[in-house]
């Protein structure tokens, strides 16, 4: 018997066999599996619910230019052949928008997120968090992503972003094509990772 609640098939659709897509089909990716995706993860926790990822989907052949002169050689292939291509960023002004999302602690922004330097590092961490479960998401809907951090920031903020706003990743999805994983990396043991205290 298991240690999961979650069915084994939905472990290794989560996990175990979902992998990085290095080639994809052209089957598009829809509006609904998109909104699906987000309504599933927009309740992954973040602290204070700050809730600071946002996401640019690069949809049109003009977009799809505008991004592949800012990513790394390596990447760029697959980026230009992937069905959609998100942008996930950090907003660093997510202080904003606490008074919907805390509407239980009114002020809290101001108590703990005055300085742009908390926000920014807050961002990055609680953003990372999000993306993460958008990885997930993206799996959930039976169909792969392809996280990359290989390309130029500052071009793809001035591309794409402002000030405020802090590029994390650039995430192709779709449905994986021929040939499209590298085999799979060893992985570290538990006894390797984990230490009681």
């Amino acid at each position: 018997m298991s240690e999961l609640a979650l069915a084994p098939a939905a472990q290794d659709l989560l996990f175990r066999e979902a992998r990085t897509a290095n080639t994809f089909t052209d089957e598009p990716v829809t509006e609904e599996q998109l909104q699906a995706i987000y309504d599933l993860v927009k309740y992954g926790p973040t602290a204070f619910n700050q809730s600071p990822l946002r996401v640019i989907l690069v949809r049109t052949p003009e977009g799809r230019e505008r991004l592949l002169k800012h990513m790394a050689e390596g990447n760029r292939a697959k980026t230009a052949t992937a069905p959609l291509v998100a942008i996930l960023a950090t907003d660093h002004e997510f202080h904003e928008e606490l008074p919907q999302l805390v509407p239980h602690a009114p002020g809290i922004g101001d108590m703990y997120f005055s300085e742009r330097s908390v926000r920014e590092q807050s961002a990055l961490v609680n953003g990372t968090l999000q993306a993460a479960y958008f990885i997930v998401g993206v799996r959930a809907a039976g169909l792969a992503a392809g996280p990359m951090t290989g390309y130029d920031a500052e071009g793809l903020r001035a591309e794409f972003l402002d000030d405020d706003h802090e590029p994390l990743m650039v995430v192709n999805i779709g449905r994986p094509g021929e040939d499209a994983w590298f085999p799979r990396s060893p992985r570290l043991a538990y006894e390797d990772v984990v230490t009681s205290v």
